[in-house]
């Protein structure tokens, strides 16, 4: 029987942590400097500051098969943090058993720990089969996102 452990992100992890973030910028054709690369693994593996976000990976019998990216932050609505997971991903050959819903409910119990009384993210609207894990373990929101870059 295959084990899942999700855990927080630590600094020997960064070799299994490129190549997990890596294939997740791939899946959004998306490439990244390795100024990003550094900076993002220091804030996610250096003291848990507020405001600063956090990194959780999943593994299966030992193996890293997956990341999640969150953090709290404070909303005009309420008076405690809620919490944005921010990148999600689950290595392709482990989809479909369970690190992804094992990956949220991490941050889900995260949340709940520190309080937060919600969780929330977005995902682009062709990525279908991680929706249908949203769509069972979450609410799906009216809301469109707007963007501008500089």
């Amino acid at each position: 029987m295959s084990r899942v452990v999700i855990r927080p992100l630590h600094k020997d992890d960064e070799g299994e942590w490129r190549r997990l973030w890596t294939a997740y910028l791939a899946f959004y054709e998306t490439v990244l400097p390795e100024d990003v690369f550094a900076s993002t693994f220091a804030r996610l593996t250096g003291a848990a500051a507020e405001g600063e976000y956090r990194g959780l990976l999943a593994t299966l019998d030992g193996r890293p098969v997956g990341l999640a990216h969150y953090l709290f932050h404070r909303s005009c609505w309420t008076v405690d943090n809620i919490c944005y997971l921010q990148d999600l991903f689950a290595d392709p050959d482990v989809r479909g058993s369970g690190i992804g819903r094992a990956l949220i409910e991490g941050v889900y119990a995260r949340a709940k720990e520190a309080g937060a009384p919600e969780v929330y993210w977005m995902t682009q609207d062709f990525n279908a089969t991680a929706r249908r894990l949203y769509d069972r373990i979450a609410d799906k929101t009216p809301f469109i996102v707007y963007q501008k870059n500089f």
